[in-house]
């Protein structure tokens, strides 16, 4: 299987142009192409998850990979997919998210000499005299095709700022500088930016000729991509002082079950045979395989040896009801009244949900446990001293839950 082919049967391939093209460059080891990371945050998500895999899985091929930090185009922010129009950030804030991002991004690509590059657009977005930019590269796109395209369709109700206007403009001469300066020939987006991208390839061969080769590719569930890295509480972040390897783990292994094969394919580097092997899997073997799609990314993300820590930890938790490296939270003596603290009051200090009305619903509801025994009493309490030492696992639900202590 070329890894063209092996692209489209991980189901990572949703839209082409030029495919007969994209596949000659990919298959050879000679595509350059560059996806993009607005750092909006100091720390990459799960849900760019699928970007920085398939950069690692086409650098393995002979590929070259750039990965274009938008320092420049974070100053306008993307509309794609939005309702309402990004808080602006300082140049200062900016910077600290780009090098967080280098670091992060190293875990995946291999930025050797020669093998690929790490590239802020602010090099030349910042640099621009916008009377000579508008004037250079307006004519070549038209506005009523523009306001077809669906990342300003859908945020024309709520409303479009001019600036967030330019974002396509500004990504389009992305590709035409990095095609110019580094040879890049292809590029890479989620389903959500099919237009944007589609306009880089288009500005490309007006300015510089038909015989320019710039080809584009998107990324099936991208935009779905973006959504993984979200739960009830916020991102699951790669950062592991945002979240946890244990976190991290625990995160892939609580996957709905119709996303698991899916997320092995597209996100894990197991030979392809071995995961059709587990499609008809079923009950205690798909947690099995989630339990594999829990290991093998957190192995990725934060190396072995966390993954077997975590993987250690969450047997404990659920055969045990004890895990050493799972997510902590800590009483304050204050919290407690007469040496006791009640059910919902704890499930509040434990950060496992954001009121009382809430935490009164889920142990209404049965999903509360206390060391493994299930909580319905809304009046219960716990003693202080039960917390004192090794403390106790309070769990909400299949997928949250805490060692709560009190030194």
């Amino acid at each position: 299987m070329t890894t063209y082919e092996e692209l489209k049967a991980r189901g990572l391939i949703a839209q082409v142009t030029d495919e007969e093209k994209v596949k000659e460059l990919v298959d050879a080891g000679k595509a350059v192409f560059y996806i993009g990371f607005d750092p909006t945050a100091d720390s990459l998500h799960v849900g760019h998850f699928m970007a920085l895999c398939l950069m690692k899985r086409l650098q393995m091929a002979g590929n070259r990979p750039i990965a274009l930090i938008g320092g420049g185009t974070a100053m306008i922010g993307d509309p794609s997919g939005r309702t309402d129009m990004r808080s602006m950030m300082t140049k200062e804030t900016i910077h600290h998210n780009v090098e967080c991002f280098k670091k992060q991004m190293s875990r995946f690509i291999d930025f050797g000499e020669g093998k690929a590059m790490l590239v802020d657009n602010a090099d030349w977005l910042l640099q621009l005299n916008y009377v000579e930019f508008i004037r250079d590269i307006g004519p070549c796109f038209s506005v009523n095709q523009m306001l077809r395209a669906e990342c300003y369709k859908q945020r024309m109700e709520q409303g479009l700022s001019f600036l967030e206007f330019n974002y396509m403009l500004m990504q389009s001469y992305d590709f035409m500088m990095l095609f110019e300066k580094y040879g890049c020939n292809l590029q890479f987006g989620g389903d959500d930016q099919w237009s944007n991208m589609l306009g880089g390839r288009d500005l490309i061969r007006r300015k510089l000729g038909k015989e320019a080769e710039a080809m584009t590719i998107t990324l099936l569930l991208n935009s779905e991509g973006k959504k993984m890295g979200k739960t009830q509480k916020g991102a699951v972040w790669l950062d592991p002082n945002k979240t946890t390897p244990f976190e991290f783990f625990q995160y892939w292994r609580n996957v709905d079950d119709a996303d698991v094969i899916k997320c092995l394919k597209m996100l894990t580097f197991l030979p392809l045979e071995e995961i059709h092997k587990m499609e008809s899997w079923q009950g205690s073997e798909l947690n099995r395989a989630k339990e594999v799609l829990a290991y093998e990314l957190t192995k990725l993300v934060h190396g072995e040896e966390e993954a077997d820590r975590a993987l250690e930890s969450a047997k404990a938790l659920f055969s045990q009801g004890n895990a050493a490296d799972m997510p902590t939270a800590e009483l304050a003596a204050d919290d407690f009244a007469d040496d006791k603290i009640d059910i919902l009051t704890l499930l509040v200090k434990a950060g496992l949900v954001p009121s009382k009305s809430e935490a009164r619903r889920n142990v209404e509801q049965g999903g509360v446990s206390v060391d493994g025994e299930k909580v319905t009493d809304l009046k219960a309490t716990f003693d202080k001293k039960i917390f004192m030492s090794d403390g106790i696992v309070v769990k909400r639900g299949k997928k949250s839950f805490r060692k709560v202590i009190c030194r």
